[in-house]
């Protein structure tokens, strides 16, 4: 089959995405910027990449028109504009009007569950979404109707561990009385590719669910048992939804418009409808929430994190489009720059470098960083905490603590991150390993800053006698991490322009 898929880059769309190439369908991927979209070699053959914007109608004229099926897994969960439920009305109906000039007979729709009263903002977004894919005039639609998603990577599951494993006492609002029925990521996986060309869900909408029904209060509690940890959890009636949800992003990794969505839409029970059963079409035995924990921690631990919520920048992190930036400017900017020789294995100082942030560190004055990540948070920046997705891998768009990876180039033996953090300018970091003609090495570190007007400079200013204790001991600890090593020559670089 033939199959576009939105929301490529997604964290449920880079997990769906080999599961139907090896299915052998033919998929096209469609994309906001190609350049972050990474593509591993062994989906290439049959994959192809579309760029377009749902948002912008005229992206979509040259889209394949014979297709079989397509995915819409495309929302906005965390984004912080005001007018974000008429922007998500609008992107479907743009993508009916192209569905309905294709051969598609299929449009499959992942939603959350809507049985409550008195539905969130964004639960009552994606509902009007479902009413905007049933009108394609040929393709029929499927929905799948899910409740909190647990996975390695997933925001409900991230969110969850980071208020179990930081608080050893819990304050919390009541919606931690809400019901919900939590279904493991791999269960998701595969009901998005049972209904696929499946003439009994065509026109069906479906309420997906694990066996167990639990309150938010009990998923915490037996995500403290799975870890072995001694939890208190204390409910109070006082926290407004917005204390609850600067309590929920000061705390954890999310960002405060995530942070804000998800508490608008835990005061829903999200139980599914047995009426509205996928069972009967499509028998299959959901995993528990304690398996989908051990799952999650499992691929964690092996370092096997596909995707993560992060990714995506419907995130509500970056506001811009980053990979404009992949460049640094050659003027206007404000530098630090830092080389250092050295005569170790060059490749384990690329092992160093590509570990830089998350539980690593900085490698020098990390309580520093840590400030500049609490600042951040304050401000309703993203902060420290969202670390990385991998602790030994990159690759091009992942996050990394407050920064994403504009390249991570290991055969040039460059990494190229851009800040996110809360800046009156632009900011980039960028480590490169060259040869020297005797043999040896050097790495090469610059700390970039294009200052947006006088608060740009007097920001930068500020923070030099900072940089030259940061800078040059980060570098000389990133190249003697793990050995102690001779160092041959440096030659720093005082801030310039």
């Amino acid at each position: 089959m033939k199959i576009l898929l939105t929301g490529a880059n997604g964290y449920i769309g880079q997990r769906l995405l080999p599961l139907l190439v090896e299915a052998e369908h033919e998929v096209i991927c469609l994309v906001r910027d190609p350049r972050r979209f990474e593509l591993p070699e062994r989906l290439r053959a049959r994959v192809t990449v579309a760029q377009g914007d749902l948002l912008q109608p005229s992206s979509l004229r040259d889209l394949p028109r014979d297709l079989d099926a397509a995915y819409y897994l495309v929302h906005s969960m965390s984004g912080n504009d005001k007018d974000f439920v008429q922007s998500e009305q609008d992107s479907a109906q743009n993508f009916v009007d192209y569905l309905d000039q294709t051969t598609a007979k299929q449009v499959i729709y992942l939603s959350g569950i809507v049985n409550d009263q008195g539905l969130s903002a964004h639960l009552r977004s994606r509902k009007a979404v479902e009413s905007v894919l049933e009108k394609a005039e040929k393709a029929r639609l499927t929905v799948l109707r899910a409740s909190i998603i647990i996975g390695s990577g997933s925001a409900s599951f991230e969110i969850i561990r980071d208020l179990v494993e930081k608080l050893p006492v819990m304050v919390t609002p009541r919606w931690l009385n809400s019901r919900c029925q939590p279904i493991g990521i791999r269960d998701v996986m595969f009901y998005l590719t049972a209904v696929l060309d499946n003439p009994d869900c065509f026109g069906k909408k479906f309420d997906i669910g694990g066996p167990d029904v639990l309150t938010y209060k009990q998923m915490l509690m037996g995500l403290a048992e799975v870890r072995g940890y001694r939890r208190y959890i204390i409910t109070v009636p006082v926290l407004t939804p917005r204390l609850s949800s600067w309590w929920l992003f000061l705390v954890t990794r999310t960002t405060f418009s995530l942070a804000q969505s998800l508490v608008e839409s835990l005061r829903n029970d999200t139980v599914a409808d047995p009426g509205r059963s996928i069972q009967a079409i499509i028998p299959h035995e959901c995993m528990s929430y304690r398996a989908a924990l051990e799952l999650a921690f499992s691929r964690i631990e092996q370092n096997e994190v596909i995707s993560s919520w992060s990714d995506a920048l419907s995130s509500g992190v970056i506001q811009k489009n980053y990979m404009d930036f992949v460049q640094i400017p050659q003027h206007g900017v404000l530098t630090n720059r830092q080389v250092l020789n050295f005569t170790r294995d060059p490749n384990e100082v690329l092992r160093n470098v590509w570990s830089i942030g998350g539980d690593r560190g900085w490698y020098k004055v990390d309580w520093l960083w840590r400030i500049r990540g609490l600042m951040d948070k304050f401000v309703g920046g993203v902060g420290l905490r969202r670390g990385r997705r991998s602790p030994t891998k990159l690759r091009a768009g992942d996050p990394l603590d407050f920064w994403r990876v504009l390249v991570a180039d290991r055969s040039s033996r460059r990494l190229l991150l851009y800040a996110e953090m809360k800046l009156p300018g632009e900011a980039w970091l960028q480590f490169r390993i060259t040869g020297n003609d005797d043999g040896t090495h050097r790495l090469e570190q610059l700390a970039a800053f294009r200052p947006h007007g006088l608060a740009g400079r007097l920001y930068w200013y500020s923070l030099v006698p900072f940089h030259f204790i940061i800078f040059r001991g980060m570098i000389e600890n990133i190249v003697q991490y793990g050995e102690a090593v001779p160092v041959l020559g440096s030659q720093p670089a005082p801030a310039g322009i």
